[in-house]
């Protein structure tokens, strides 16, 4: 089932590729959740070096970056040693589950196939398939009290928000009242 704008995350514990525990509702910051595919997707690592090139700006816009890849821990460590935010390696796809990350042909789009050539381009020829080439992103931004102030779920293995995106919300969800909850039209 997909988590809306408004719901309380799942209860979840997530552990760094290198054994620190994460919380996802931090008292001090807003939380960008990110599920991406394999370690060494060309699609995923074009998004994570724009992130990792604007890393100043995401931190001073209050928000600390979560990315959880289905891939093992060992796989993640090798790989990606100088990205600069907490990774988490799920290659049981048991938090993918959790929040409603589906997995599918999305690398046959045409915006997708795109941001492939780039990444090959960059030294990603995504030759570590662990956990298959087969899903969607999907992107919470998670505020203190573990509630998500926006989510999206990608159509395309290239369809997440851009930096720029990101700090909009991250803006947005800033100037919510404390114990914000939306008010839907069923309600």
């Amino acid at each position: 089932m997909k988590l809306k704008t408004g719901d309380i995350i799942p209860a979840t514990s997530l552990e760094s590729v290198t054994g620190e525990p994460i919380k996802l509702a931090d008292p001090d910051r807003l939380v960008h959740l990110q599920f991406r595919r394999f370690v060494d997707c060309p699609i995923c690592n074009t998004h994570i070096s724009q992130l990792r090139v604007r890393a100043g700006e995401i931190e001073a816009a209050g928000v600390r970056e979560v990315i959880v890849f289905h891939s093992s821990a060992k796989s993640i460590r090798s790989y990606q040693k100088d990205v600069p935010f907490q990774l988490v390696g799920d290659p049981k796809k048991a938090h993918y589950e959790k929040f409603g990350v589906e997995t599918s042909l999305g690398f046959l789009s045409p915006r997708a196939l795109g941001a492939a050539a780039r990444g090959v381009a960059h030294g990603h020829f995504g030759l570590q398939l662990s956990g298959g080439p087969f899903g969607l992103p999907a992107d919470f931004l998670i505020a203190p009290s573990g509630q998500i102030t926006a989510v999206k779920y990608g159509t395309h293995a290239y369809d997440q928000w851009s930096v720029d995106a990101l700090i909009a919300l991250a803006k947005d969800a800033a100037a919510l009242p404390t114990g914000w909850r939306p008010t839907f039209a069923a309600e």
